[in-house]
């Protein structure tokens, strides 16, 4: 069973005390109950990780002394999402499965025909509760990479940043119903990067897909089902993860000290 994780950083090194309070202090202290001898493993969510004991517990406070360090290797290829916003009851579980799915990096997208609008100070509560939940999904899955969630992209952004990914000579994925060409045609293994579009519940609109695929995005079919957004990104995850060496990577468990 891969070891139970929590999140810190920066890390200390090797000799040295962590200090695990805040939210991560109270569900290790008061909610988990971790006790003075047990083992811990610290992330700080970026593939740093720490072997530690702990040494001082308290109400909402771990005080653990740092025995050994040593980085996850990050997956490959990677893969970035843009997620067309979802309605309201739906928009976090988007995140969540996608994050519990392995996604390494998530990207808002404000598209033409979502119904759900993040204007001003919502775009800026919508981020912030996407970027909580991708933490605590990352820790629900015992992830060592916590994914970045981005700030909300209109579809010039989205643009742009398929055409980054393609000038990399990554893949870029375009999720649609319609299209002709299947989602395991596109050479998953042989490249470095992945980006995944996922459109909103009516679908993306004609012109948005003229402008993506201009800019290097292939429109694939995932399976012979239709899939709800909130959904269809963790399907791609794990259609891609049995395609590529992804899912060959062994959980999590303590390091030998570097």
């Amino acid at each position: 069973m891969a070891a139970t994780v929590f999140y810190l950083d920066p890390l200390p090194e090797v000799g040295g005390v962590a200090v695990l309070d805040g939210k991560e202090g109270h569900h290790a202290a008061t909610v988990r109950r971790i006790r003075v001898g047990e083992r811990i493993l610290l992330s700080d969510g970026r593939g740093g990780l720490a072997d530690t004991v702990v040494t001082a517990a308290e109400k909402n406070r771990l005080e653990l002394a740092v025995n050994a360090r040593s980085d996850a290797t990050p997956p490959t290829p990677t893969v970035g999402l843009v997620q067309a916003l979802p309605k309201a009851e739906r928009s976090e579980l988007a995140v969540e499965l996608a994050t519990e799915a392995g996604i390494d990096s998530i990207h808002p997208w404000q598209s033409a025909r979502c119904v759900a609008r993040w204007d001003g100070p919502k775009a800026v509560k919508g981020v912030a509760r996407w970027r909580g939940v991708a933490a605590a999904a990352s820790k629900q899955s015992r992830r060592p990479f916590v994914p970045s969630v981005s700030d909300v992209q209109d579809t010039a952004g989205v643009v742009s940043l398929v055409r980054d990914v393609v000038d990399r000579g990554g893949v870029v994925a375009m999720l649609h119903e319609a299209a002709t060409a299947e989602f395991s045609s596109l050479p998953f293994r042989t490249v470095q990067e992945v980006l995944l579009i996922v459109g909103p519940e009516g679908g993306i609109d004609d012109k948005e897909i003229a402008r993506l695929t201009e800019v290097g995005a292939t429109p694939v079919m995932l399976g012979p089902t239709v899939l709800r957004t909130s959904t269809a990104a963790a399907v791609a995850l794990g259609a891609i993860g049995a395609l590529t060496d992804r899912w060959k990577q062994a959980p999590l468990d303590f390091g030998s000290p570097t």
